[in-house]
């Protein structure tokens, strides 16, 4: 099964093609074709991502990342091609709100005939809802004119279930062995949570962030320490340096909840306290250096005290970790030791650096389950939700 995949839940705009086979228990996957363009730089003077200008981007580069990523899966072939009138009319009116796509839209559909392709899988949310409909839109626009059936994708089951993934000697990934439940503590710039797995693909909320998300803390924190967008790689580099050097004065920074009897989480009071730190003051490089490891150190901290804990409630057999912020090196390094000391019959799943931040191979992988299920909707019934609930 082949699925074409689209992701536009924020900055990245990406297309990826996979082949799908088997089921849930045991599910192989090839990358056939995969094209991303990231906006990191175009944001970076914003100091985070500006919707309108996201939204702006996705409209401009859809067309050329589809060509793209099916050109390299060898399924982009060029057939003079004459769209109905009323097909040509009706998606007009679709993406009226977005003249740029359309008008790249219809020029690549003249002369592209139908790729062999069995779904269309699009992210539908969570994210800006902005830059959700430009990829809502376009899929549903393909999904039209090539008869496709259309799944919508949840953002933050396409980090979980990547996560489940290994991959072979020959760049195939597959999904199998998975014990359940499996955990999820997703972390990112706009969620963090722990949700449960009980039984493939139906989940529970077992805990979540009552304020800021984690990523949106790194973020912030950055920019108390006059460091560049995105803030989570700063915060780390500066972190490990520390470490790496020794016999540092580190700040006590606190950690939130970290100690209450739930599973949920706080990160705004930890924010608050590095801005009471540096408030009026000039910090040296190695100050600066040893605040990033505090403050890593109590996120770290608190994220693996309320995993420990979510393990506890669920008896969790798997835990895993998805999200931008599943990236960061000391965060990795705190769940790997101590998940193998405190729980060593749990199996502990970090996805890949590809799977961490915003792709679609991802949503294709969650397509596939989503497809395996006939979980298909109408292109005039597929919307974008910016708060949609994994739950």
């Amino acid at each position: 099964m082949k699925i074409l995949a689209i992701e536009t839940s924020c900055d990245e705009t990406a297309i990826s093609i996979l082949e799908c086979e088997g089921d849930e228990q045991n599910a192989s996957f090839k990358i056939l074709g995969n094209a991303l363009l990231s906006q990191i730089d175009i944001h970076r003077e914003f100091g985070g991502v500006f919707p309108a200008v996201a939204k702006r981007e996705h409209a401009k580069n859809l067309v050329p990342v589809l060509a793209a990523s099916l050109e390299e899966a060898e399924l982009l072939h060029e057939d003079r091609q004459i769209l109905p009138d009323n097909t040509r009319t009706e998606i007009g009116t679709l993406l009226a709100r977005e003249p740029e796509l359309a008008e790249a839209l219809f020029a690549f559909l003249d002369v592209a005939e139908t790729p062999d392709i069995d779904a269309i899988a699009v992210t539908h949310g969570p994210g800006l809802e902005p830059a959700l409909w430009v990829g809502v839109n376009l899929a549903r626009a393909l999904a039209m004119v090539w008869e496709k059936p259309l799944v919508g994708v949840n953002h933050m089951e396409g980090h979980l279930l990547s996560a489940l993934t290994t991959t072979n000697e020959d760049g195939t990934f597959e999904i199998k062995d998975v014990s359940l439940p499996v955990l999820g503590l997703l972390i990112s710039g706009g969620h963090t949570e722990l949700a449960s797995m009980d039984e493939w693909l139906s989940y529970r909320l077992i805990g979540q962030t009552k304020d800021d998300a984690v990523g949106e803390a790194f973020d912030k924190v950055a920019r108390m320490l006059s460091l560049p967008y995105p803030g989570g790689p700063e915060i780390s580099k500066l972190a490990e340096a520390a470490r790496e050097r020794g016999n540092g004065t580190k700040p006590n920074l606190p950690r939130p909840m970290m100690r209450d009897d739930t599973c949920d989480f706080s990160f705004s009071g930890l924010k608050t306290a590095v801005l009471y730190m540096v408030k009026d003051r000039a910090l040296t490089d190695t100050e600066k250096e040893e605040l990033a490891h505090a403050f890593e150190d109590a996120v770290g901290d608190v994220l693996f005290a309320k995993a420990s804990r979510a393990i506890e409630q669920t008896d969790a057999q798997t835990l895993v970790l998805g999200g931008g912020v599943s990236a960061n090196t000391h965060i990795r390094r705190v769940f790997t030791e101590r998940i193998a000391l405190d729980h060593p019959n749990v199996a502990l799943r970090i996805p890949e650096a590809r799977f961490t931040t915003d792709n679609a191979i991802m949503i294709a992988i969650a397509g596939f389950y989503r497809t395996l299920k006939n979980e298909f909707i109408e292109p005039s019934e597929m919307k974008a939700n910016g708060n949609l609930s994994l739950t």
